[in-house]
């Protein structure tokens, strides 16, 4: 069973990342985007393999205008990662679960 994903709005956007304890991963991406939904299962895995350690967050861009505009979300899939409410890396594009890691690992590791 895969772990909860959280869904993420303009209204409760900076009330769960601030209130996070753990990093947070945001996937800002959109229905139409395929490249989205390529990466969707490997954030699922991701969830999963880093449970405790790292939370998944998922921003609709065409249902949550404010945030988007706010982190200048230019292009999509934008996976940012947070860190006490602050963003701390940017990912622009689709990448394998290996490639995502190779990001990820030092920031979440540091």
């Amino acid at each position: 069973m895969s772990v909860e994903i959280l869904e993420l709005n303009d209204q409760n956007f900076d009330e769960r990342i601030k209130a996070s304890d753990t990093p947070v991963l945001v996937d800002f991406w959109a229905e139409w985007c395929g490249p989205c939904k390529m990466m969707a299962p490997i954030l699922d895995e991701i969830a999963e393999d880093k449970k405790g350690h790292l939370v998944i967050g998922k921003l609709n861009v065409d249902n949550a205008l404010q945030v988007a505009r706010k982190f200048e979300i230019m292009s999509i899939p934008t996976l940012m990662l947070f860190r006490d409410g602050e963003p701390v890396k940017r990912i622009v594009g689709a990448m394998s679960k290996k490639a995502l890691l190779k990001e990820l690992d030092p920031v979440l590791a540091g």
